[in-house]
């Protein structure tokens, strides 16, 4: 059957703090959609913070110009400026959220509308296939296989089409996650409590690896209070039910005690208690460490950056966690969204719900 006869009208919204990749996103999705599968609507949130922030300045393709709207975010996070733009796509039954650093293959637009016109009555949101090219001539560095991981998420709003009903159901996306992490699977799980499915997709997007500073690993332990956000809200069972790692921050929080550990019983005067937990937190570090510079390309600059940020992590990680659980610790979860004509789902007395494949 031809997509383009049974296509459902939508409407892409993409956040942008202004990076100069949205160009490449547009010109993108004008090319992929050129064969008349394009949207009905394009908003672009322009999202910089800050009283002095200017929009983008774009050469936005000539197909999209006619239905490209530009609306200042508030500054305060990608779930906040997904709920701006969806307000302002108008009522198209589906809204695709696109990041601003991503690129729809070639065919998006037919395969968009294949994945559209499969979708049960009951399917909230259809994913995308992620692939997120690598080097081919060396290993890939510590940020590189971090950015890779994008490719095996569960679901991902780098591209991911929601059912406007659904969206609405839930409330949108929860503003109180603000950057872009874990604001995804929060929402998943409460389409899934509510009775809702998500399905996987056809169209293949591309999700470059952007370019960073050798912080950026230590920037994004931030997320460590993201993660007790969600332990308020979707109880301790969200990691197995999002299928999300839960990385290291059991051993980040033992070699920071033992780092702390050291500090004290020097300061008291027990310099064999001292020297033993420093020991335990450079037997620490250093694991962290080399797990981390294995896989990796080994150059001087990665092995460099790895032994500076490996002893920083943990602390910072560990910071992040204590500020979370002092933030979040009246926090409380919004609730399930409801299909339509479905009771919520008791997340207490049924089994959770899984993705539809």
């Amino acid at each position: 059957m031809d997509p383009q006869s049974t296509r459902a009208p939508y409407a892409v919204v993409v956040p942008t703090l202004g990076r100069p990749s949205l160009q490449d996103c547009l010109e993108a999705l004008a090319a992929a959609t050129a064969d008349g599968t394009g949207p009905a609507a394009v908003v672009l949130v322009h999202d910089r913070p800050g009283p002095d922030a200017r929009p983008p300045i774009l050469d936005v393709p000539s197909a999209l110009r006619p239905v490209t709207t530009v609306v200042a975010g508030a500054g305060r996070g990608p779930a906040a400026a997904r709920n701006t733009g969806a307000r302002a796509a108008g009522r198209v039954p589906w809204i695709v959220f696109l990041d601003d650093d991503v690129v729809p293959g070639p065919g998006w637009g037919r395969a968009l509308a294949r994945d559209l016109a499969s979708a049960s009555r009951d399917t909230a949101a259809v994913t995308a296939r992620i692939n997120v090219p690598l080097p081919p001539d060396r290993r890939p560095t510590d940020w590189e296989r971090n950015t890779a991981g994008l490719s095996t998420a569960r679901w991902i709003t780098a591209d991911m089409a929601f059912r406007r009903e659904a969206l609405e159901a839930a409330g949108g996306f929860d503003e109180r996650f603000p950057r872009a992490f874990r604001e995804d699977a929060d929402l998943a799980l409460r389409l899934l409590d509510g009775g809702w499915h998500l399905a996987p997709g056809t169209r293949r997007t591309t999700h470059p690896v952007r370019p960073v500073d050798r912080w950026v690993s230590v920037r994004v332990q931030a997320g460590n209070a993201d993660d007790v956000l969600m332990t308020r809200l979707h109880g301790r069972a969200w990691w197995e039910r999002a299928s999300a790692p839960r990385g290291r921050l059991r051993r980040h929080l033992a070699v920071s005690g033992a780092a702390a550990a050291a500090v004290g019983c020097a300061l008291a005067g027990r310099y064999g208690a001292a020297a033993a937990c420093a020991a335990g937190w450079l037997a620490g570090t250093a694991e962290f460490a080399a797990a981390r510079i294995a896989p990796g390309p080994r150059s001087g600059a990665e092995v460099t950056t790895m032994l500076v940020t490996s002893a920083l992590i943990p602390p910072v990680a560990t910071w992040h966690w204590l500020r979370g659980h002092a933030a979040h610790r009246t926090a409380r979860p919004l609730g399930p969204a409801r299909p339509p004509g479905g009771d919520a789902v008791d997340p207490r007395r049924t089994p959770r719900g899984r993705v539809r494949t």
